[in-house]
């Protein structure tokens, strides 16, 4: 969102925060025209087109995506989740069924993980609340780490969609692609990077250091061909156990010139 929140961009659009799954609803239901989604509503919200190679994905561990536990994997029965992401609680049903053992019960609840833990053997954590986990208190997995070491393959927890009818009244000069492609690439410059690191360490009570090492080093940002591989991995998966519909064919938004980044 760099180039929309510090540059000129913003002024072409109307901007709203909420999380990715209220994105999802919002262009489900045609209030919202472009919205960064979880991966799993493009099989649930239809007439969506990609933005092509922006990505919010890991080839590492993820750091904000955490199964916590006070027993090992083995001894979860139930598991509490926080359902801001409902690409993160597919994975998790995913990792269970193929490979950690399936046969889990599943419940929604508040991302408070004593509340959690109170009432469920785990407690799946997404975004802020997993960050600031104590993790030398409990047991944790990285849900990513997981998934690239059972798959070898990166993990893509959102992207960029369009709704197909907004597209057709977009106008033709606008190029959605380029703009929202050169807005991550001026964020991810060292500057920009330590900007954000600035002014969100004391929001979320964590170090400059960490925030910026997540920003850096643990989320990778392209939609690139090994990222789409697992992307269609997921879906498959996902598919075969019941987590989500199947997935319709990827939709990508015509580029108006050079390749996809």
């Amino acid at each position: 969102m760099w180039d929309f929140e510090h540059g000129e961009t913003g002024r072409d659009f109307e901007i709203a925060y909420t999380l990715p799954s209220a994105c999802a609803r919002a262009l489900g239901s045609g209030t919202a025209d472009i919205g960064i989604i979880p991966a799993a509503a493009y099989a649930e919200v239809p007439g969506l087109i990609v933005l092509p190679g922006v990505a919010i994905a890991s080839r590492r561990p993820v750091r904000s995506i955490l199964l916590v536990s006070r027993v090992p994997v083995d001894q979860i029965h139930n598991v509490a989740l926080d359902t801001s992401s409902m690409t993160s609680v597919a994975l998790t049903k995913i990792l269970f069924e193929k490979w950690l053992g399936g046969g889990r019960t599943f419940s929604p609840m508040e991302p408070n993980i004593e509340k959690m833990l109170a009432a469920h053997d785990a407690g799946l954590l997404i975004g802020d609340p997993a960050l600031q986990i104590d993790r030398s208190r409990y047991l944790t997995l990285d849900l990513a780490e997981e998934w690239i070491r059972h798959t070898g393959k990166p993990f893509v927890f959102a992207f960029w969609a369009v709704r197909d009818d907004a597209l057709r009244e977009a106008p033709p000069s606008q190029d959605l692609a380029a703009i929202f492609q050169q807005s991550r690439d001026r964020g991810l410059e060292p500057a920009s990077l330590d900007q954000i690191a600035r002014e969100w360490a004391p929001r979320l009570n964590l170090t400059e250091p960490a925030v910026r090492s997540y920003l850096s080093e643990n989320i990778h940002y392209r939609l690139d061909a090994s990222c789409l591989e697992g992307l269609q991995l997921f879906y498959r998966y996902a598919a075969e156990i019941g987590a989500l519909p199947a997935a319709p064919e990827m939709r990508f938004l015509k580029v108006a010139s050079t390749a996809m980044a």
